[in-house]
């Protein structure tokens, strides 16, 4: 039998590793202005608009955006130092966000698609870096315990800043949101410049050329078109953005501007909405990991559950009956989409090779991002073009969730049952 290294604690991580605990600092204030910019922008959108398919094209530029870039940023964090691709990026999305003020009017809202464009294109290019950087700055009984803790940390800045953010934009307008968003790209930076990291990666003294980018960008489909149990592993966020995400960010933003209208055009509401899915985003993984520990075979287990309860928290929101209602079929949706997002990200590190992980992982951010835009077109498509009600895309999303379920059982933890026995007689 194989012995396991004991998984840290999270008072052991940040107590003990600096260079983990400035990375998480940068991530806090970062992901706190990202959710403010959400709201912000969506309300905005919607109130100069009055389209959902407007709204949905917000969401699918967000989403675009970030998956022409996303493995661009996976290329390069394989290729360059993360950690200064990490502080740049938050230097250019500082600039970027501060033009958001200047959009006014309905006439403008290119100029917002456009900011949006730009500022999700370098986040494509930030989140797979951090990714890669991950297990550059923790040991390997750490991984579990720092990948549970970043991804607690989202949900936890989801629930909070989903919250002020909405508070603050219905309260004192959106430009306090978009100018708190900015800042923290400045904070984030400060933090990360912090680390002392040397950089992992082979040095490449050669300029990249053209050629050099398109071969590296389709590396890491090759790798996982070679590789079934990590693409197994790989596409469960495209299948939770194509099945739920993308849907629900259309429905939430319709649901909060035009039935359960609370604080400036529905900004508080839409905080609310989106803060009780980061409470549920937030508790799960700490939960399910308290039950599975770092044993694959419980984690792959795990992801199922998930699943299901995604599914009970889209049949508690289907009959759109009151904000409450609404708001516990958020908690259970989120609940379940953490257990699914933490742990497949946790089997991810454990198994990708550091020279392709960063490449590997752009190409997960792509998928995810990619899915994340067709669900968000479809849902606005389909509100506007076809006249589906909000209960339409429920059941539509419930459709989708229990299939991919379906496959990830197949695939994830049935197939993958024999190599984890063998493994573990070794």
């Amino acid at each position: 039998m194989t012995t396991q290294t004991r998984p840290v604690s999270y008072r052991e991580l940040i107590g003990k590793n600096k260079n983990f605990r400035d990375l998480w600092f940068g991530q806090i204030v970062s992901l706190m202005g990202d959710w403010f910019n959400l709201i912000a922008t969506a309300i905005l959108t919607a109130n100069l608009t009055q389209s959902g398919l407007a709204v949905g094209g917000l969401f699918v530029i967000r989403s675009l955006a970030q998956f022409f870039t996303g493995p661009i940023g996976g290329m390069l964090a394989d290729r360059f130092d993360r950690k200064k691709i990490l502080i740049w990026s938050d230097i250019l999305r500082f600039f970027i966000v501060l033009g958001f003020l200047f959009v006014k009017d309905a006439s403008q809202i290119w100029l917002l698609y456009t900011l949006t464009a730009l500022q999700l294109g370098i986040s494509g290019i930030f989140f797979p870096t951090k990714d890669a950087i991950l297990p550059d700055v923790v040991a390997e009984s750490e991984i579990g315990t720092a990948n549970a803790l970043t991804s607690t940390t989202w949900s936890t800045m989801l629930a909070l800043g989903a919250f002020l953010g909405g508070q603050v934009a219905g309260t004192w307008g959106i430009a306090p949101a978009l100018i708190l968003d900015a800042f923290s790209y400045l904070l984030s930076a400060y933090f990360i410049a912090k680390i002392s990291y040397t950089q992992t990666t082979t040095k490449v003294s050669e300029p990249l050329t053209v050629k050099d980018v398109t071969q590296q960008y389709f590396q890491g489909v090759s790798y996982l078109s070679k590789h079934k149990p990590i693409f197994v592993l790989a596409i469960q966020k495209a299948s939770l953005m194509l099945a739920v995400s993308g849907f629900n960010d259309v429905i939430q933003v319709e649901l909060s501007s035009k039935i359960f209208v609370v604080g400036e055009g529905g900004s508080t509401s839409l905080g609310w909405l989106y803060a009780i899915v980061g409470v549920g985003t937030g508790v799960s993984p700490i939960i399910a990991r308290w039950i599975t520990g770092d044993r694959e075979r419980a984690l792959r287990h795990a992801i199922t559950v998930g699943y299901g309860f995604t599914l009970i928290g889209l049949i508690l929101m289907y009959p759109i009956s009151s904000l409450e209602m609404v708001m516990m079929g958020g908690f259970f949706r989120g609940f379940g989409i953490a257990i699914i997002w933490v742990f497949s990200t946790t089997l991810l590190l454990k198994k990708l090779p550091n020279e392709v992980r960063g490449r590997v992982f752009g190409t997960e951010f792509a998928l995810f991002t990619l899915a994340g835009a067709i669900g968000a077109g479809l849902g606005g498509w389909f509100l506007d073009a076809f006249n589906f009600t909000l209960q339409n895309l429920i059941l539509l999303m419930g459709i989708l969730m229990f299939s991919f379920g379906i496959y990830w059982f197949i695939n994830g933890v049935w197939a993958a049952k024999k190599t984890i026995v063998e493994a573990s007689v070794q």
